[in-house]
């Protein structure tokens, strides 16, 4: 289950706009393609005549979340020299982000064969995830011993979208530290971004898309009971030129506590 803004646009710019991207690097907009394994399903996509490996079929919490039969799908990645997994080049890093809008186009589903098998073991089959849509990190760290005055978090964001699953973690440790370090105030900042595409187009969010994670995150925040602190919310409106490398960690939201 995701949030996202309901009335998301996509602006496309002339390519005069932003620099070319890197030639190791892949990012376009397409339908997913789904092929069934022994084990998980994993992801694909299709660009140029190639065919890409994205990710495979795994919790909601997990880092990387896979795309949806439907829809399509913001693919920003780096070609890796790992051997083909599922008959496509891997990715890596990716960013993956779903498109709100519906593409009954987007409906390929392709039938498990043996020399398709995953080379590994997925981490965990697909299922319910055992975080929630905000707060609750799975994974217990013991407590630090020295609490820092001051600390900068970092919340990334799919294109032109909201907190999800995976946003749990960071959340939860934004929550433990307000409370361990008796911050007194909390400064959220929301950021609104361009992609610049493999074919020269470029992408930006919408413009309020800044405006709604810093206010999303203030809310979040005072619902889960941090209500004694001073916040202090802004926003972004203006993107930053799009390179084509890492343009996804500029969707983001900082957030810095402090006494």
């Amino acid at each position: 289950m995701r949030q996202v803004v309901t009335f998301a646009m996509l602006s496309w710019a002339a390519s005069a706009m932003a620099a070319e991207p890197p030639a190791t690097h892949r990012n376009f907009v397409a339908c997913p393609i789904v092929r069934d394994t022994s084990t998980v399903p994993c992801w694909l996509a299709e660009y140029e005549g190639e065919t890409y490996f994205l990710t495979i079929q795994t919790d909601v919490s997990a880092p990387v979340n896979p795309p949806w039969l439907g829809h399509k799908v913001l693919v920003e990645g780096t070609v890796s020299d790992e051997p083909r997994i599922c008959g496509g080049i891997v990715l890596k890093p990716v960013a993956l982000s779903v498109m709100q809008e519906l593409d009954g186009s987007c409906n390929t589903m392709l039938p498990a064969e043996e020399r398709y098998n995953l080379p590994f073991e997925p981490p965990r089959p697909p299922g319910p995830s055992k975080g929630r849509l905000a707060f609750g990190d799975p994974v217990t760290k013991p407590k630090s011993q020295e609490v820092a005055a001051s600390k900068s978090f970092e919340l990334r964001y799919e294109f032109d979208s909201l907190v999800m699953f995976r946003h749990a973690q960071p959340l939860q440790q934004i929550f433990e530290h307000a409370r361990q370090s008796k911050a007194t105030k909390v400064q959220i900042t929301g950021y609104r971004a361009a992609t610049l595409l493999s074919n020269g187009q470029l992408m930006q969010e919408d413009k309020e898309i800044g405006r709604r994670r810093a206010e999303q995150v203030a809310d979040l925040l005072r619902g889960a009971g941090l209500t004694e602190l001073r916040y202090d919310v802004k926003w972004q409106d203006e993107t930053k030129r799009a390179k084509g490398v890492e343009d996804a960690a500029m969707r983001r939201v900082q957030v810095v506590v402090s006494r």
